[in-house]
């Protein structure tokens, strides 16, 4: 039956529900961090028993400024087997946790499933622990997305809330890892668009879940800053020109690496050879640690530490350099697709910019960051919240102006193959029958010569086809705000009506006293159009 409470508290209700998922979801993935992080911290302890040295780590997450051992040829034999390994593990579809976030978003929601998922997860943290060029927080994104999964099997979700909430907890994870809850917000809303567009309507939920999924990590491991950065002053106007020259050539320097990326063929990288060119990857990082510098093992997270701490002068830029190379080879197999590699790269190019022109490193390790970021993943405003979130407000100006410069200077290019360049190009705000939610089964006009089909016979995917001026045919569960009211009592826009209820597998005549149940199914006949509008309706709050 109708509910006897006023319509505004209904929508209060309506809202307050997404409200208290959204900090659900970030509690949880939260919780899952806690859990991720004892793992991680345990594989990288045996891939630096394995491969004879260990990178140094960031002290928001319990790394120190120093690098142990060196690295031993034997055990750098192993990275080409785990190259493999990740390569068979992360397929070229969907590809990796930021590849897969990406594009389940724009498929209204048709993320691999949990097996896939798992094997994603699985193959970032064995790359991640032996030092290959995974960032430490692919891991907590694929958690993030994993965290949606379980609290789908406790509640009830509608494909909206689903999408919402998926993203939501991957904002939890990154929150979490990169220990900044509302840049890592941003960034989740930010990085679905090449352009500067967001989703608006998701970010409420990816600020509740980053920040409760932050509380709850920090009680385990405490609230320090992901980057002890000393205190950063406003830049002098004499030394803003160096900072833009210096932005200006961590943007040239990424915007090649977009180039060089663009050249593998998708079916070399995505055929049987993947697996070999993942192995051939670990065996080029394998070969560089060993004869070059063991600095190139790990994300390059605890390096730019060391940088803007101060202990980099120039040779910050070969080792960029070499960073560089490698995120250029290995991205066609998903290896660096993540925020903390890119920040590895960009970081270490500034210092190194920075010590050359006589600037203060700190500042110039940061704005490389922000502007490689930028370049690499189309998140200029997240980029410059990270580098705020990192080296305190007296960055905002210059991260502003790093970010805006290397924003406009790459264009639409990324790493990531999933990303779209607008809105307008995601299924999710698609015309046609795009706009329909997952629930809906849309039937079109069966022309007059063609043979009749069962109405219940499966639905041939007809991509070309749309709805015409006429009336189709919709079929769509109840709606939350409709189950126990009669049908007279429903409310519907003009050129929609009901022909038609499905329950206990029957088609019922839609009597106006007949009273809708959960497990109930209505068959509309409607225009395009006028459907649309009825599921607009349908999306509001309290609606």
């Amino acid at each position: 039956m109708r509910s006897p409470l006023p319509r505004a508290v209904m929508t209060r209700l309506e809202t307050g529900r997404l409200v208290v998922l959204s900090v659900l979801v970030g509690g949880l993935v939260g919780g899952l961090s806690i859990l991720l992080r004892a793992v991680l911290d345990a594989v990288v302890g045996v891939g630096g028993a394995v491969t004879g040295y260990a990178p140094p780590g960031t002290p928001g997450e319990g790394g120190l400024l120093i690098a142990f051992g060196t690295a031993t040829p034997w055990g750098l034999l192993a990275l080409p087997v785990i190259g493999a390994a990740y390569a068979w593990l992360v397929p070229a579809t969907p590809g990796g946790p930021l590849t897969q976030l990406i594009g389940g978003y724009h498929a209204r929601g048709q993320w691999p499933g949990v097996l896939a998922q798992l094997r994603t997860l699985l193959g970032t943290v064995l790359a991640y622990g032996s030092g290959l060029l995974i960032g430490r927080d692919a891991a907590f994104t694929m958690t993030g997305q994993l965290g949606t999964r379980l609290m789908q099997r406790v509640t009830r979700l509608d494909a909206v809330e689903v999408r919402a909430l998926t993203l939501a907890g991957a904002a939890a994870g990154l929150g979490a890892v990169l220990h900044a809850p509302l840049a890592a917000a941003v960034f989740v809303v930010e990085v679905l668009y090449r352009r500067f567009e967001f989703e608006f309507e998701v970010l409420m939920p990816c600020v509740l879940a980053a920040v409760a999924g932050s509380a709850v990590y920090g009680l385990a491991y405490g609230f320090s800053p992901f980057l002890s950065v000393p205190d950063v002053q406003v830049p002098a106007a004499a030394q803003v020109p160096s900072f833009v020259l210096v932005a200006a050539l961590v943007t040239l320097a990424g915007w090649l690496l977009l180039l060089i990326a663009r050249w593998w063929p998708a079916p070399v990288t995505g055929g049987w050879l993947r697996p070999v060119l993942g192995g051939a990857f670990g065996l080029l990082t394998a070969l560089v640690a060993w004869q070059v510098m063991p600095g190139v093992l790990g994300d390059g997270s605890g390096f730019v530490q060391l940088a803007v701490s101060g202990f980099t002068g120039p040779e910050g830029l070969a080792q960029g350099a070499w960073r560089w190379a490698l995120l250029a080879l290995g991205t066609a197999v998903a290896f660096g697709g993540g925020v903390l590699p890119s920040v590895g790269v960009g970081g270490l190019l500034g210092a190194g910019l920075g010590s050359v022109l006589g600037i203060d490193t700190a500042t110039s390790t940061l704005v490389g960051a922000v502007a490689f970021l930028t370049v690499t993943l189309n998140v200029p405003l997240a980029a410059a919240l990270l580098g705020v979130a990192w080296g305190g407000e007296a960055l905002l100006p210059v991260a502003l102006l790093a970010s805006g410069l290397a924003h406009v200077l790459s264009g639409v290019s990324g790493l990531l193959p999933t990303q779209l360049t607008s809105r307008r190009d995601s299924g999710v705000h698609a015309g046609g029958p795009a706009l329909l939610p997952d629930t809906v089964r849309f039937i079109p006009r069966r022309a007059l010569d063609a043979p009749a089909t069962p109405y219940d016979a499966p639905a041939t995917p007809e991509p070309d086809a749309a709805p015409s001026a006429d009336r189709e045919l919709y079929r769509r569960g109840v709606p939350p705000s409709w189950r126990g009211a009669r049908l007279h009592l429903l409310s519907l826009p003009p050129g929609v009506e009901v022909i038609g209820v499905v329950r206990d597998g029957t088609v019922r005549l839609p009597r106006p006293e007949l009273r809708l149940t959960d497990e109930d199914e209505l068959v509309f006949l409607a225009r395009p159009d006028a459907y649309v509008a009825l599921e607009g309706i349908l999306r509001l709050p309290g609606a």
